[in-house]
């Protein structure tokens, strides 16, 4: 039983590996801002959550216990990394960063009320 639960956290591991490598070389290879959000937002955390959870499973196997603390970053990991890479996109495109053509879709999808040709003071600074 011992070896069987040491293949499952070495191909977990081999895996959680791979994907994070993959998801690097699309943030670095990737032409566009929009397109290296999907690196780190997809693969990676797909390649951390498969290392967490061959934490959990090495420590599990050697204490005979679940360890919360894998278990709360995985949730945590999860739960994060979609939320704030659609805060990034939103931003990028509010700031109308530049974009390939090769981009799927239209990317500046925001109305013509929703984007200002200067920053907007703050009410309570006056307008000086």
């Amino acid at each position: 039983m011992q070896i069987v639960i040491e293949a499952i956290i070495s191909v977990l591991l081999i895996a959680g590996g791979v994907f994070v490598f993959i998801g690097s070389l699309g943030m670095a290879h990737l032409r566009d801002f929009y397109m290296r959000l999907h690196g780190p937002t997809k693969a990676t955390t797909l390649g951390i959550g498969c290392m967490l959870i061959a934490s959990m499973m090495y420590f599990w196997s050697i204490q005979g216990k679940p360890d919360i603390q894998e278990m709360l970053i995985t949730l945590f990991l999860f739960i994060t990394a979609p939320v704030s890479a659609h805060l990034l996109a939103k931003t990028g495109l509010h700031m109308q960063l530049p974009h390939t053509d090769t981009t799927e879709g239209k990317p500046l999808e925001l109305r013509d009320e929703e984007v200002g040709d200067k920053p907007v003071l703050h009410p309570d600074r006056g307008h000086g």
